[in-house]
C-alpha cells in the first residue's frame, strides 16, 4: 500500500519536524524512519507497501491487535455525544462510571478506586504523590522516601524516570530527592553458584537491607515491575515476590506493582501480580487498557489505601485536563469486554500462550546465539550469550542484539531488542500461524545474525 506522498517526503517533514524517542535524531535523520500506514491484526504495512509482523504489539499495547472495529466504533459513537469533559468542578460522566465498574469487576476484590491518566508515565508520577498523601494523612509525612529498582522502568518524565533504574536517564535529566534503588533479579547477570531460588532470595533481601539503611520510619513504598519490561523482560525467580512482600508488610512499606505493561492479559492472568501471586497495594496501568487505541493510564488503589484519602484526607490536589476522558473510556470499555467476552485472556493462559512458549522452547533451546529463554503468555525473552553453561555474556551484546533486531525487519518481523536480550511481546488474539510466522521470521534474523558474527 502506498500513499499519495513518497517516503522520502515524509522523511524529510519529520525529519524537520520531529525528535523520537530514545534515539540518534541525527542518525536517523540520515537513515529515515519507516512510515508505518496501516495495521491489521498482527501485521504492519509501511508507505513503500513492505509487510511486518509486529512481534512487539506496538509498544506492548495493542492487546487486541489492529483494526478492531468495535474498538473504532465506540470512539466514534461517544464522539458524536460527549467528546470532551472534565472530572473537576464536581461533575463526572457515565463512561468513566461503567468503565471504573467493569475494571473493578476483573481486578481482585481488595482494590476499590482509581485515578486516571493519561499514560503509564503520568500514573507512576500520580503514584509518588498519593503514596506520600496517604502517609501525611495517617500523621507520618517523614514516610516519604521511594525504591525502585536498577534497570527498572517507570517512565520517561522527570519523576517516572527517577523511580525508574536506567542510570543514562537519570545522567540526561538529573533525579528528584527522596528516591532509592536496589538491584534488579536478573539471575542469568549474576556472578556465582546460587541457584535461581537462592539468588531471588538474596535479590528480595536487598530491600531489606535498604529499608533498615535508610530507616523503615522514612521509607513510603517499593514500586517495581512483576517482570522487568523495557528492561529485557527479565523474570525473577519464584521465591522473589514472596520475599519482597513479606519484606515490605513487615516494614509497613506499600507494595506498589508497575503493571503498565503486565496488565490485561499479557501473562495470561488478567494482571502479572496475580501470576506471580503477590498482593500489591497499588498497580500503575496504561497500555492494554485501551490496546493502545487511543491514550488512557490510571493509577489502581486498594481498599486500605482508598479509605483513609476519602474519608480521612479531605481535600487532594491532584488533577489532570483529560483524566478519564469520555472517548478515551468508551474505548477502554469495549477493549475489555472484548478482551472478557471473547474469552482472550483465558485463551492466553491456556492455549495461545504455551503454544508461543513451547514454539520458542523447541526452535530456540540448542541455538549457538541463545543462552536461556523466559516468559509466559504472550512476552518473551531470548537471552544471547557466548556461552550457556557458564552464563557468559558476549562483551559486545548490545551491537549483537541490535543487529539481530535490524536483521529482523528486513527478514518483516518486529521484534526488540535490549541489552543483550531479544524480546517480543505479539497481540493477545495471534493465531497459531501468526506464532509460527513470528518464530520462523525471528529464527532466520537470529541465523543470519549468527553467521555475521562467526557462529553459525
Amino acid at each position: 500500500m502506498t500513499t499519495s506522498r513518497e517516503t522520502r517526503d515524509y522523511q524529510a517533514a519529520d525529519a524537520a519536524h520531529h525528535i523520537h524517542a530514545f534515539v540518534d535524531q541525527k542518525a536517523l535523520n540520515d537513515e529515515g524512519p519507516r512510515v508505518m500506514v496501516r495495521g491489521d491484526r498482527l501485521h504492519l504495512w509501511d508507505n513503500d507497501g513492505r509487510r511486518y509482523l509486529d512481534g512487539m504489539s506496538g509498544l506492548w499495547c495493542t492487546n487486541l491487535g489492529y483494526g478492531r472495529k468495535d474498538l473504532n466504533a465506540a470512539a466514534s459513537r461517544q464522539l458524536e455525544q460527549l467528546p470532551y469533559y472534565n472530572m473537576f468542578f464536581h461533575t463526572t460522566h457515565p463512561q468513566v462510571i461503567e468503565l471504573s465498574e467493569l475494571l473493578f469487576s476483573l481486578l481482585p476484590g481488595h482494590y476499590s478506586h482509581a485515578i486516571y491518566t493519561n499514560s503509564g508515565s503520568e500514573a507512576n508520577e500520580v503514584l509518588i504523590r498519593t503514596v506520600r498523601r496517604y502517609w501525611q494523612v495517617l500523621g507520618k509525612p517523614e514516610k516519604k522516601i521511594m525504591i525502585g529498582r536498577w534497570n527498572g522502568y517507570h517512565g520517561s518524565t522527570l519523576a517516572a524516570t527517577a523511580l525508574g533504574g536506567m542510570k543514562f536517564m537519570h545522567e540526561m535529566g538529573g533525579m528528584i530527592p527522596d528516591i532509592a534503588h536496589i538491584d534488579e533479579p536478573y539471575f542469568f547477570a549474576h556472578e556465582g553458584n546460587l541457584t535461581p531460588a537462592e539468588f531471588g532470595l538474596r535479590a528480595a533481601q536487598q530491600l531489606e537491607s535498604k529499608i533498615l539503611e535508610l530507616g523503615a520510619d522514612k521509607v513510603a513504598g517499593f514500586i517495581a515491575e512483576p517482570f522487568q519490561g523495557a528492561g529485557g523482560m527479565i523474570f525473577p525467580p519464584e521465591s522473589y515476590w514472596p520475599e519482597i512482600q513479606r519484606i515490605c508488610r513487615k516494614y509497613d512499606v506499600l507494595l506498589c506493582a508497575d503493571e503498565v505493561i503486565g496488565g490485561f492479559g499479557r501473562t495470561g492472568e488478567w494482571f502479572a501480580h496475580e501470576y506471580f501471586g503477590f498482593e500489591p497495594d497499588t498497580l500503575s496501568i496504561a497500555k492494554g487498557l485501551t490496546s493502545g487505541y487511543i491514550p488512557m493510564g490510571g493509577l489502581i488503589l486498594s481498599k486500605k489505601m482508598a479509605d483513609v484519602l476519602v474519608e480521612q484526607g479531605g481535600v487532594f490536589a491532584h488533577g489532570l485536563t483529560y483524566s478519564g476522558h469520555p472517548v478515551a473510556a468508551a474505548v477502554a470499555i469495549a477493549n475489555l469486554k472484548a478482551l472478557r467476552d471473547e474469552g482472550v485472556v483465558t485463551r492466553v493462559k491456556d492455549d495461545i500462550g504455551p503454544y508461543l512458549q513451547q514454539c520458542l522452547r523447541e526452535v530456540f533451546g540448542n541455538h549457538p546465539l541463545v543462552g536461556d529463554i523466559q516468559g509466559t503468555g504472550m512476552v518473551a525473552a531470548l537471552q544471547l550469550a557466548e556461552d550457556k553453561a557458564t552464563r557468559k555474556r558476549f562483551a559486545n551484546e548490545n551491537d549483537i542484539a541490535w543487529r539481530c533486531r535490524t536483521i529482523g525487519f528486513e527478514e518483516g518481523v518486529i521484534i526488540r531488542s535490549t541489552l543483550g536480550r531479544m524480546i517480543m511481546a505479539p497481540a493477545l488474539i495471534a493465531s497459531r500461524e501468526e506464532i509460527d510466522e513470528l518464530v520462523g521470521k525471528t529464527l532466520k534474523a537470529l541465523d543470519r545474525t549468527a553467521q555475521e558474527y562467526g557462529r553459525l
